[in-house]
């Protein structure tokens, strides 16, 4: 069954009788452990990322959930953020289940896009458009993992009646919980959605209803901050942040037993030795190529959004919990990796065909004849009139290195369809341009690039209509000019 001698990519393996030498088991279990460590970066990365959003807004005084982080001014490329946009408000508040217990949020009439995602960054629930309150606004209750009241809260929300009052009430797993909200543009403004979130958003625990906390809004625009995980050994640590802080029952058995299996494991501390944190080292460097190859060396080609082209969809796998083949498939593990690593917020409405509301996405990182895009060189994406979106289009161009917004001399590395005054073409398409220079005469319709640099770009659509579902508009590849 096992011969004497077997030759793998781990070396030569020796053996008597079927018995591994001490060499052997050595290793293979420097092996193992560094698998296992591979594995821990993989599937931990949805924590990491909501804990690197946490320590981002902690870091400009966010600490209390009535403390929000709000992009007044818009989200430019001054911050690391993974694929933000530049387009629309964005509040971001952190709520604390263990401090707070059951905790309210108020979301004003008219907001966007809004979701509440654990821990893990799974989805709690919508709030805004796509939520339950339909965009009219509206109060929810976010309960804790621990609650063991009367009230009842499936993922999603519902409506039900307390002391008087209606609230959409959903329970968390976790007791952390981010809460990514939206305001659209006015007049191609963010004034109006700022002033929004200022006079309407509220948030308090339940208890203090009669005396909430009064809210305080910290401008992050234009701030320089990080909210990437990290990419080296200090992610395992991050890792065992969330691990220690929140309830055993946030994950399953098989996720905390790959992560025990490495020393990260709620109530003991994570201090591996010295042979034990080389390994990891050398893991979460493998973890991070491989997560980056599933990102730019797409290998399935039902992730691409149209036959012969190299958009992608953004939300690869299209089930908001990852499931492939409605489950019998069971976890598709590298959609997850793959949308972790490069983005934030999960909520079923980006899967979803929701016509008139919410956001579709699609991403372009190759160029139509299949290379990866060249800071160097320039480039056309031409958008064929009457795009699908009821609100706006963007076009937003990002750092393959951070996946946050590219840094140039652009404080916004975009073009909007609402904000800016773009020249079409005489049959009412739009060409954009992406190069270090702008092509002459089209500098309205330019995003700058980096020479020495690579980029992608995410075309967003909000509110977006039936053409984008039933793919009677697509945009064009992103062309080579020279």
């Amino acid at each position: 069954m096992t011969p004497d001698t077997v030759e793998t990519r781990i070396g030569t393996l020796k053996f008597f009788d079927g018995i591994p030498t001490k060499e052997t088991s050595a290793l293979v279990y420097d092996n193992l452990d560094f698998l296992r460590g591979v594995e821990a970066f993989l599937n931990g990365i949805p924590a990491a990322s909501v804990e690197g959003l946490r320590l981002g807004s902690a870091s400009l005084g966010a600490t209390n959930s009535h403390q929000v982080v709000y992009f007044d001014k818009l989200l430019d490329s001054t911050p690391l953020f993974l694929t933000g946009n530049t387009s629309t408000v964005y509040a971001i508040p952190f709520l604390d289940l263990k401090k707070d217990g059951p905790t309210v949020v108020e979301i004003p009439a008219g907001a966007g896009p809004g979701t509440v995602n654990d821990a893990y960054f799974r989805f709690v629930v919508d709030m805004g458009a796509p939520g339950p309150d339909k965009g009219k606004g509206g109060m929810y209750l976010i309960l804790p993992p621990d609650y063991k009241g009367d009230l009842e809260g499936p993922i999603g929300g519902k409506s039900q009646v307390i002391d008087g009052e209606t609230y959409f009430v959903a329970k968390s797993t976790s007791y952390v919980n981010w809460l990514a909200l939206r305001g659209f543009l006015i007049d191609g403004k963010p004034d109006t959605a700022a002033k929004m979130w200022r006079e309407g958003l509220k948030i308090y625990p339940l208890s203090r209803k009669d005396n909430p906390p009064k809210m305080e809004f910290i401008s992050a625009s234009g701030k320089a901050f990080n909210t990437v995980h990290a990419n080296d050994y200090e992610f395992y640590e991050e890792l065992h942040t969330v691990i220690e802080r929140e309830p055993i029952e946030m994950l399953d058995p098989e996720l905390r037993g790959l992560f025990a299996s490495i020393g990260i494991q709620k109530g003991r501390p994570f201090a591996p030795n010295t042979r034990m944190k080389k390994i990891l080292t050398e893991s979460v460097a493998v973890a991070n190529a491989t997560a980056r190859s599933l990102l730019w060396d797409e290998r399935n080609q039902e992730e691409f959004l149209y036959k012969g082209s190299y958009w992608k969809k953004g939300y690869v796998g299209n089930n908001y919990q990852f499931l492939k083949d409605e489950g019998m498939g069971g976890r598709n593990l590298d959609a997850r990796t793959h949308f972790y690593y490069l983005a934030t917020v999960n909520t079923p409405a980006m899967a979803m065909e929701i016509v008139g509301a919410g956001s579709q996405y699609a991403w372009g990182y190759l160029d139509s004849d299949g290379n990866h895009l060249d800071g160097s060189k320039t480039y056309k994406l031409n958008i064929p009139k009457d795009a699908p979106a009821l609100k706006f289009w963007s076009v937003v161009v990002y750092d393959p290195q951070t996946r946050s917004e590219l840094q140039t001399d652009q404080t916004f590395p975009s073009k909007q369809s609402q904000r800016d005054k773009l020249i079409a073409n005489k049959d009412g398409s739009i060409d954009l341009y992406f190069g270090p220079k702008a092509p002459a005469g089209k500098e309205a319709n330019w995003t700058q690039t980096i020479p020495g640099k690579g980029w992608f770009s995410l075309l967003r659509l909000y509110s977006p209509t039936e053409a984008w579902f039933n793919k009677t508009w697509r945009p064009g590849d992103i062309e080579l000019v020279k």
